[in-house]
């Protein structure tokens, strides 16, 4: 499959580590297959996740296909990249021809990204997860492997002022162990299983962090249990419902 579009959008992302002095930790890369079907299923606390997700795999040389809304790919800029990359769009109304396009890709060998909260979570801890990732997985018998990603939220997120020039900040990327999908009777058990390993590996992600809040107006990146200021999850709940009745309206 000839790949003209994705190398060059990876190393102008590169480059953007470089020039901004990102202090980038990853760990468990090596749990990426290096050939067959997987599906990374990543923490979504930033607009940038499946930038940094897709890093992830960069040791086993695998060009993650992330799943996203389609309205990415009707952007007159976003869309011919998304397109020339060979992510997979979502379509929410029709949700079924995105999974099936997404399990078809997974059994021609390829790894595909999934964001199982559906969308970024404002506590900045693991939401409850919609089961489609471990669908896939077992659908297409091959492994899921968690990945906990911290401080993207800190250039990217909702609710806050992007700050892409933000530089010398600290980006944790972890990889858990693959999960064979033949170990769990049915989709909801592995989903169960997936929430606990991935917000374990994010709770590890937080406490590890080397940078702390510079002061009150600086603790609004950290989530509520360690002293910050993000809203709780009943809070980022319910800022969500609002969200979606000011759309609806």
């Amino acid at each position: 499959m000839s790949e003209l579009v994705y190398p060059p959008v990876i190393a102008a992302a590169k480059t953007m580590f470089r020039v901004l002095d990102l202090r980038l930790t990853v760990e468990g890369s090596h749990h990426v297959p290096r050939t067959g079907g997987a599906v990374l299923a990543s923490n979504h606390v930033s607009y940038l996740d499946f930038i940094f997700c897709g890093y992830g795999a960069h040791e086993s040389r695998r060009l993650v296909r992330f799943m996203a809304k389609h309205e990415v790919f009707a952007h007159k800029v976003s869309g011919p990249l998304m397109r020339g990359m060979k992510h997979i769009p979502v379509n929410r109304r029709a949700g079924a021809g995105s999974y099936n396009a997404a399990v078809d890709a997974l059994r021609r060998g390829e790894v595909v990204g999934v964001f199982p909260e559906a969308t970024i979570s404002r506590s900045l801890t693991v939401k409850e997860l919609k089961n489609g990732a471990a669908r896939m997985s077992q659908q297409a018998s091959v492994p899921l492997l968690p990945v906990a990603l911290w401080g993207t939220q800190r250039l990217w997120t909702k609710g806050r002022p992007k700050n892409l020039t933000r530089r010398h900040t600290p980006i944790t990327i972890l990889l858990g162990e693959p999960m064979d999908p033949a170990d769990w009777p049915d989709a909801a058990a592995m989903t169960v299983e997936l929430k606990s390993r991935l917000s374990a590996l994010v709770d590890r992600a937080q406490r590890e962090y080397p940078d702390k809040p510079a002061g009150p107006e600086d603790a609004w990146w950290q989530p509520a249990h360690l002293g910050g200021t993000a809203p709780t999850l009943e809070e980022a709940a319910e800022l969500d419902r609002r969200g979606r009745r000011t759309a609806a309206s």
